[in-house]
């Protein structure tokens, strides 16, 4: 029985600063975040999601990533992005100094209205502004389509319904969207289906998969993904990691828990692996507990 294709190599967005600790009770000093941005560039993070910028109220762990933004120490070949979910917050980090802006709008129709009482396609419509000011200072922009594959309110999200939320950003001239599994209800053979079936009707978008390891099977969505084609994942240090602002969204999938199981199989990731574990350690001290990593159990 003959292996499926792989991707020799995959690039890995540590998202670890902003939606892993997004959640956290525990509220981190500027000069702790930069010391776990730093380690991870160091273990060979070429993308990073430094923070995101929202109202302080919403997310007080995030409150201050315009600061940690601004002193980062800024290192060539390292893309550093942040999210922002309005005009303000996309004013706010192309300010604060990130190369790539993310935007991001919910798949699920119920999701949309409960945290923004608008649909898709009006949330969408509002980042018209977001493009413009985008392209005018030179900032990349990306988008985001959270509950992608499900929401617990509403179950799974049809493929039908990502057809228009991708149409609308190649309308704004984004060509990098990311899948987020936001409450880890996908399973390999949906991401395989809607994967293969995304690539091949939008040949012209990078595809991200951001996956949660809710219900355990993020390793092998990531899996499914890369038989389907793609190349580009998120994960989180020490598996940290969860949504506000969906109910039941635990963490996103370790990444030093990717970073084995893709080195393992002979694809290159570009991380090394025993800082990576350092970084990990490192956050659970910060935050005071343990996280959800497979590696970190192994190594303890």
């Amino acid at each position: 029985m003959s292996s499926p294709s792989l991707p020799r190599e995959v690039v890995i967005c540590e998202v670890g600063p902003r939606d892993g600790l997004q959640n956290e009770s525990t509220l981190l000093s500027v000069e702790n975040k930069l010391a776990l941005i730093e380690g991870i560039i160091d273990a060979g993070a070429k993308s990073i999601e430094v923070g995101s910028f929202v109202h302080p109220k919403a997310v007080p762990s995030m409150a201050d990533t315009d600061e940690v933004v601004k002193r980062l120490r800024k290192i060539d070949g390292v893309e550093y992005r942040g999210l922002a979910l309005n005009f303000k917050g996309v004013e706010r980090a192309c300010e604060a100094g990130v190369t790539k802006v993310k935007v991001s709008v919910s798949a699920s129709r119920t999701h949309s209205r409960q945290n923004s009482n608008a649909t898709p396609e009006e949330v969408i419509t509002g980042f018209g502004k977001c493009a413009a000011f985008c392209s005018d200072r030179g900032r990349e922009l990306s988008g985001a389509i959270s509950t992608a594959f499900g929401y617990t309110d509403e179950g799974i999200i049809p493929l039908e319904e990502i057809y228009p939320i991708v149409d609308a950003y190649l309308d704004l001239g984004i060509r990098e969207i990311s899948m987020s599994d936001t409450t880890g209800m996908a399973h390999p053979s949906q991401v395989y289906e809607y994967m293969t079936d995304l690539i091949r009707r939008y040949p012209d978008v990078t595809w991200t998969v951001h996956p949660h390891n809710t219900r355990g099977m993020a390793l092998a969505n990531i899996y499914a993904a890369m038989t389907a084609g793609v190349s580009h994942f998120d994960a989180s240090f020490a598996g940290l990691g969860g949504c506000p602002f969906a109910p039941g969204a635990s963490g996103n999938v370790a990444t030093e828990d990717v970073v084995n199981m893709l080195e393992t199989m002979g694809v290159r990731t570009g991380f090394d692996l025993d800082k990576v574990l350092a970084v990990a350690r490192k956050v659970e001290e910060f935050v005071g507990h343990p996280g959800d990593s497979s590696m970190l159990r192994v190594c303890r």
